[in-house]
């Protein structure tokens, strides 16, 4: 699994410290914003994984908790997308002011509850991202945002995640924007099997480096 690289960064939002790992190569063609599901964080050892992925196809990656660790202990806080979306959108004005980012097109890679915050959040804010990538993406908690989604998304789902996979076909329907619907054969929720999480690595790299170019 992936290890993490870059410098560790804090983040601030409100009256809170966001903790992050940001990493921008030389010459970077943009930056990837990851949103994790619930329950992981900035350590989260598949989006470390892509990260690094991405890192080699030169683009920057900030992996940054949604929550601090008090709020992360509250259950319900990890499924409040307007709240992470709120964070996610407030990130990402912090990555666009720092020297290193400043004219770096920015993408977002959302997992499970991050996908639906990184949805809401490129609708809400579209000419602060301009593309999307989603992992097994619980993307109904985003439908009346969906229609107001104006950059090319993909979203990758494993063919054995059947209810996910339903529901994203529902979404992507509904998308009048760019978009592809990806379907590792034979996945689960996790990409757990052989050569899974590398699939979904490299086609997301294919798609920001098409869309962040």
């Amino acid at each position: 699994m992936g290890q993490q690289h870059g410098t560790n960064v804090a983040i601030p939002v409100g009256d809170v410290e966001l903790d992050g790992i940001l990493a921008i190569p030389p010459d970077a063609s943009g930056v990837v914003v990851f949103a994790h599901g619930s329950g992981s964080s900035r350590h989260s050892p598949r989006n470390n994984f892509v990260a690094e992925v991405l890192r080699d196809r030169g683009l920057g990656t900030l992996l940054f908790d949604l929550l601090t660790e008090r709020e992360d202990e509250v259950r319900e806080n990890r499924f409040d997308v307007p709240l992470l979306t709120d964070r996610l959108v407030a990130a990402t004005r912090w990555l666009s002011d720092l020297a290193d980012a400043h004219n770096l097109p920015v993408g977002y890679f959302g997992a499970s509850t991050g996908a639906a915050a990184a949805l809401r959040a490129a609708a809400r804010d579209p000419e602060g991202v301009a593309a999307v990538v989603s992992r097994g993406g619980r993307v109904d908690m985003a439908t009346d945002a969906l229609a107001a989604v104006d950059v090319p998304t993909l979203f990758i789902v494993g063919g054995a995640d059947t209810q996910v996979l339903d529901l994203n076909r529902e979404a992507s329907d509904q998308l009048t924007c760019e978009k592809e619907l990806h379907v590792v054969d034979g996945a689960g929720h996790l990409f757990e099997g052989p050569g899974e999480l590398e699939e979904v690595a490299d086609v997301a790299a294919d798609w920001f480096e098409a869309t962040l170019a």
